[in-house]
């Protein structure tokens, strides 16, 4: 019997069984499609995302098959008004913001998995799901699966939510977009994403990997039929284009994709009922303006992860689970809410709103303070669980600004046991990391061994000299820091015996 069925193979259901997977937890993956999808809508892959990736064993070669982003150039009426530079390397970001297909990043996650010895199981659609105090009975397209743990990362229509009856409330945010994936001489710099704004019309320019490869996307006009073909929108967003940009004609030589789609705001009720649990699009829904979606489903995926492996390992009790959504929906909310008002100012939905885009914010973005600022948020590097249930708010001694316990830690420079050099990113995945002075702290990493399991914990030795030492969760985050073994027990203790520090 599988110990977790998850349901949904995008990235964040890819991500999720990786991490189980690699820490020793039996899974399998179900999705109703018949195979993997070729196309996709989301594109950015940021620094937080590409962490997540590096850390599952999945990032691969996708830096080298993506764009890597410097800029975002802003033009109202027809004239280039800001140039957003997003590239910039900063003390807190050190990796670009990518360009790169989702189908290319669930190919990459597909082949970790199979390196992990599980594959997708296609053509499998969840009809059904039934839960007791023991586990979840589910009924499969050809078959039904017992089994401990039902998590539901199959979208925004999902039916895992469904079944457990968790209400997913919410809203409209823009009735349509039309988007095309093309081929097409066009003349701007392909190292930035080209926006034009002219009152409430909006038309953006995507480069894509590839010869020429380009994503056009745009609002639909209010008229425009109820069902569009590929002509239809191809034919809009070319003129649109054409109009905003000055260009004579845009030629397309060939057309890969088109599609339509409407931007919702929802957010899940709850993330867990019982034994069933919810991530991604399955939880939560927003614009894609930002290129957030994808990477907050990366989050939730390797946020629970760690922690369902522990409660399926016997080593932490079920509680530990509630701080899954303690965690992580306060970051949907957030999410929610900024995406939610960039798109009505960016789109300019009222004379008000298109005053502001054109007079005061589309100008500040030239403002280097303003340009880290969006970087540094849209990252999610800074990104924090230190109100969260499993934090204490010690400070540990690291550069300025210290990290607290909850916050992320970043990526040191460290040194095996063994003398060999690595980064402390690299060495957690499905582990935790201790990170100790020179002299190695025997009771503190008996204290670790004894909650966590010595196979689970790294042991490593900053390559700056650290007074204190740090456990660091699978996700990088800080659990604790201290020189207390018997501290970092009651720790320990508190947080897989209940999920609470009390």
């Amino acid at each position: 019997m599988p110990t977790v069925v998850i349901v949904g193979a995008g990235p964040t259901g890819l991500a999720l069984a990786c991490g189980l997977r690699a820490a020793g937890v039996a899974v399998r993956v179900v999705d109703k499609a018949q195979g993997p999808s070729v196309t996709s809508r989301a594109l950015g892959l940021q620094p937080r995302g590409s962490e997540v990736l590096d850390r599952l064993g999945a990032l691969g070669d996708l830096s080298q098959r993506s764009v890597p982003i410097q800029q975002v150039i802003t033009h109202v009426d027809g004239r280039p008004m800001a140039r957003l530079k997003v590239g910039l390397r900063t003390k807190l970001v050190t990796r670009p913001g990518l360009l790169v297909s989702q189908a290319e990043i669930e190919a990459r996650l597909r082949h970790r998995l199979a390196e992990l010895g599980t594959e997708v199981e296609w053509g499998r659609e969840l009809l059904a799901a039934e839960q007791d105090g023991e586990g979840v009975t589910i009924r499969v397209t050809n078959g039904q699966v017992r089994t401990d743990w039902l998590v539901g990362c199959d979208g925004a229509h999902s039916q895992v939510r469904k079944a457990a009856g968790v209400d997913f409330p919410g809203v409209a945010v823009i009735e349509r977009f039309l988007l095309a994936d093309v081929r097409v001489d066009l003349p701007f710099p392909r190292d930035a994403v080209s926006v034009w704004l002219r009152g409430d019309r909006m038309v953006s320019a995507f480069p894509l990997p590839g010869a020429d490869l380009w994503r056009l996307m745009a609002p639909a006009a209010d008229g425009l039929g109820e069902v569009l073909d590929a002509d239809t929108v191809l034919s809009t967003l070319s003129q649109a284009l054409s109009a905003e940009a000055g260009l004579a004609a845009v030629r397309v030589r060939e057309v890969v994709w088109t599609s339509t789609f409407r931007i919702h705001r929802r957010l899940a009720s709850t993330y867990r009922s019982g034994r069933i649990l919810l991530g991604g699009d399955a939880a939560h829904i927003h614009s894609p303006i930002g290129g957030q979606g994808l990477n907050t489903g990366l989050g939730d995926a390797e946020n629970l992860a760690w922690k369902l492996a522990l409660v399926a390992s016997g080593r932490a009790h079920e509680g530990l689970l509630d701080t899954y959504q303690t965690e992580r929906r306060p970051i949907a909310e957030e999410v929610l809410a900024s995406t939610s008002a960039m798109t009505r100012l960016v789109v300019g939905q009222t004379p008000l709103a298109r005053a502001v885009r054109d007079r005061l914010f589309v100008p500040l973005m030239n403002r280097s303070l303003v340009q880290r600022l969006i970087w540094e948020k849209s990252s999610q590097l800074k990104i924090s669980y230190r109100r969260g249930p499993l934090a204490g708010g010690t400070l540990a001694t690291l550069p300025l600004p210290c990290p607290r316990t909850g916050d992320r830690v970043p990526d040191l420079d460290c040194v095996r046991h063994d003398g060999s050099r690595t980064r402390l990113h690299a060495e957690l995945g499905s582990r935790w990391a201790v990170l100790t002075p020179a002299a190695a702290r025997t009771d503190i990493l008996a204290a670790a061994h004894r909650h966590l399991g010595e196979a689970n914990t790294a042991v490593l030795t900053p390559a700056a000299h650290r007074a204190k030492v740090l456990l660091v969760r699978p996700d990088g985050h800080l659990a604790w820091s201290g020189t207390s073994p018997a501290a970092l027990d009651r720790r320990l203790t508190r947080m897989l015996g209940t999920g609470r520090t009390g």
